[in-house]
C-alpha cells in the first residue's frame, strides 16, 4: 500500500523532535540565556525564542528538513568525539517521582523509583508499568537489574523484591526473603544454565544470594563482605562472577555465585565508593571525588573524570557509562579517554544502562535521558 506523503500531526512532530539534535541544543540554549536575565531581564526573551523558533520553523517547513538535519548531525558527531556529544536526548516521562535505577534487557530499558514507580520504554516512548510498587505499598524502589534478555529485578525499601517478566510485562513478588524485611539498597541478576541468580545487598552490608528456576525461589543466608560497611555498588558479570564495593572503599569479588567474597585491595582511594560495573575483561568503580579507577585483570588504575561526584556506573562489552551529580555523562570505548556528554539537563543522575544500541540515564524529579548507538 502506497501512502500519500504530508506534514504530519503537531503531536507525532513534537513526539519525534525531542528525540533530536536540534532539541538537546535548544534547551541548552534556554538554560543558558535564562540563566542570564539576573544581569538583563530582556534575555529572557532570547532564551523563550531559542526555545521555541526552532521546532516552529522545522514544522511549517515540513519534517523532512528535520530528519535531514537529524541524519547529517549524528554523522557529523561521530567523526568529532573530541567534542561534547549532543547525542542525548531528554525523555518525556510518565512520573515526577525520582528515579534511582536503570536496566535494559533486550531492547527495552526500564527505571525505578520513589513510591514503587517502575517505567518501562518501547516505540511509543516511556510508560508507567507500576505506579505503587509490587506489593500496591508505594515501597520506594532503590535498584533494578536484567538477568538477560527476558527478565528484570527490582528490590527497595522494607525487603522488597520483584521479578518481572519482560515480554508480558507481568511481575511476581518475592519480598521480604527469608522472613527478612531488611531496606535493600541493590540488586544484581544473572542467567546460567540453572535459572536466574539474584544477589541482594541491605543496609547492614549484607549480600543474600537467591536462585529462581521455574517460577520456584530458593534464599540462601546473607553473607557480610568485610568489616559489614553499607554497600555502595554491586553487580554480576555473570552467574558466577560478581562484584561488591562499599562506603569503606573495599572492593570484594565472588567467583562461586555469591557463597563467599574475596578482597580486591585498592591503595588509597579518593572520596567514598558509590557504584561498581565490570565485564569479563575489567571492573570499574566511581567514587564521589570524580575518578575512576580501574582494574584490568592485575591492578588499579584511578582516572579523574569528573569535577563534581560520579554517582553510577555501567559497562557493556567495551563500553562504559557513568553518571554525575548535576546532569553530566560520561562515556568511554574501549581503548579511549573519558568523554564528556552534552546532556539537556542539569538534575542529579543516579542510575545509568548501557546495552548494544542503546543507553539510558535517570534521576531526579523523573528525568529520562537516552541514546542511540
Amino acid at each position: 500500500m502506497t501512502h500519500q506523503a504530508g506534514r504530519e500531526s503537531p503531536t507525532a512532530f513534537v513526539r519525534r523532535y525531542t528525540k533530536t539534535w536540534i532539541h538537546a541544543l535548544a534547551t541548552a540554549a534556554l538554560t543558558a540565556f535564562g540563566t542570564l536575565t539576573f544581569i538583563d531581564t530582556r534575555f529572557a526573551a532570547v532564551a523563550i525564542a531559542a526555545y521555541t523558533l526552532p521546532p516552529l520553523v522545522l514544522y511549517f517547513r515540513g519534517t523532512a528538513d528535520t530528519e535531514a538535519s537529524s541524519t547529517s548531525a549524528t554523522a557529523s558527531e561521530r567523526d568529532t568525539d573530541s567534542k561534547p556529544s549532543t547525542r542525548w536526548s531528554l525523555e518525556t516521562g510518565p512520573t515526577e517521582s525520582h528515579l534511582n535505577d536503570a536496566t535494559i534487557a533486550g531492547t527495552t530499558a526500564y527505571a525505578v523509583g520513589e513510591g514503587g514507580v517502575v517505567l518501562t520504554s518501547d516505540d511509543a516512548g516511556w510508560s508507567s508499568l507500576l505506579s505503587d510498587g509490587p506489593r500496591a505499598q508505594s515501597t520506594s524502589l532503590r535498584a533494578v537489574d536484567s538477568a538477560g534478555d527476558d527478565s528484570v529485578w527490582t528490590a527497595g525499601a522494607s525487603g522488597t523484591v520483584a521479578r518481572i517478566d519482560v515480554e508480558t510485562g507481568q511481575h511476581t513478588d518475592y519480598s521480604e526473603p527469608a522472613s527478612d524485611t531488611s531496606n535493600l539498597v541493590d540488586i544484581a541478576a544473572a542467567t546460567g544454565s540453572g535459572g536466574e541468580t539474584v544477589f541482594l545487598a541491605d543496609g547492614s552490608g549484607r549480600i543474600r544470594r537467591g536462585m529462581y528456576h521455574d517460577g520456584e525461589m530458593a534464599w540462601d543466608d546473607p553473607v557480610v563482605p568485610g568489616s559489614g560497611s553499607s554497600i555502595a555498588g554491586l553487580t554480576m558479570v555473570d552467574d558466577s562472577v560478581g562484584w561488591v564495593c562499599d562506603t569503606s572503599q573495599q572492593v570484594f569479588r565472588t567467583t562461586d555465585g555469591g557463597r563467599t567474597f574475596e578482597q580486591v585491595p585498592v591503595d588509597a582511594v579518593s572520596g567514598t565508593m558509590t557504584d561498581v560495573t565490570a565485564t569479563a575483561e575489567a571492573t570499574w568503580v566511581t567514587t564521589d571525588d570524580g575518578l575512576v579507577y580501574h582494574h584490568d585483570g592485575d591492578t588499579w588504575t584511578p582516572r579523574s573524570v569528573a569535577d563534581g561526584g560520579l554517582q553510577s556506573i555501567a559497562g557493556w562489552d567495551r563500553r562504559s557509562l557513568s553518571g554525575g551529580d548535576d546532569g553530566t555523562l560520561y562515556e568511554r570505548d574501549a581503548g579511549q579517554e573519558w568523554e564528556r556528554a552534552l546532556t539537556p539537563t542539569s538534575s542529579s543522575i543516579d542510575g545509568v544502562a548501557v546495552a548494544e544500541t542503546s543507553a539510558v540515564a535517570v534521576g531526579a524529579g523523573g528525568t529520562v535521558l537516552e541514546r542511540q548507538y
